[in-house]
């Protein structure tokens, strides 16, 4: 899988991408980052990117020039097949473990991150095959939301996690929250841990984590229920 990221701040991604499961992913060419900066395709002496919207409302608008020239070149990155573009936006449809399966299946992301008070929807218009969302908030870019996706992806990806199982013990692969996790000790400050978990008795084990997943997904989040 090969990630690239239009962003007007690629240093922001430094710390997150060299650490941990993507670092480990990347040095076992499992997955590719690279990153375009949009500042590179900005206009002027001072490279300008933004400029004020039409109405009259506040804040700055990113110009669709930069934008479109900035995907265009990400993508001319990509030889002998076709990236999806996502723009990571809180009008974009909800980000979910079925989302990120399904990215999962591509060859190729660009991932669009937008600033300031947005971008100008003919670029959006122009270039985006999809916007993602990662919840009802507004963050000061889409960065963050980057990250996120990436790492979601990623592990989805044979070979990224150490146990290949792990994956399929999240939550909502299978639609449900994942049941209560326990380590040793046995017992911590007067909690045990369910008698049932070490039984060695597995099928008891995974009747108990089904059950329990069901009731803990029913009591946090009904709504997957539905």
């Amino acid at each position: 899988m090969i990630f690239e990221i239009v962003t007007l701040f690629p240093g922001m991604f430094e710390s997150p991408f060299n650490d941990s499961i993507i670092k480990r992913a990347v040095e076992k060419e499992l997955i590719s980052i690279g990153f375009t900066d949009l500042r590179d395709f900005g206009t002027g002496p001072r490279r300008s990117v933004d400029d004020y919207p039409y109405g009259g409302d506040p804040g700055m608008l990113m110009c669709p020039g930069p934008v479109v020239e900035a995907v265009k070149s990400a993508k001319a990155k990509f030889a002998g097949h076709k990236p999806k573009v996502l723009f990571m936006s809180p009008q974009g449809e909800p980000f979910s473990h079925a989302i990120a399966t399904e990215f999962a299946q591509e060859k190729s992301l660009v991932i669009l991150c937008g600033r300031y008070k947005g971008i100008d929807q003919r670029a959006l218009d122009l270039c985006v095959d999809r916007e993602i969302s990662v919840g009802d908030f507004v963050l000061s870019g889409g960065e963050i939301p980057a990250m996120a996706v990436v790492d979601a992806v990623s592990r989805l990806i044979p070979g990224v996690l150490g146990n290949g199982e792990s994956a399929g013990q999240d939550s909502f692969f299978d639609g449900l929250l994942s049941p209560p996790q326990y380590t040793r000790p046995e017992e911590f400050e007067g909690i045990k841990v369910p008698d049932i978990l070490i039984s060695g008795h597995h099928e008891n084990i995974r009747k108990w984590q089904k059950e329990t997943a069901v009731e803990i997904t029913r009591r946090k989040r009904p709504d997957l229920l539905r």
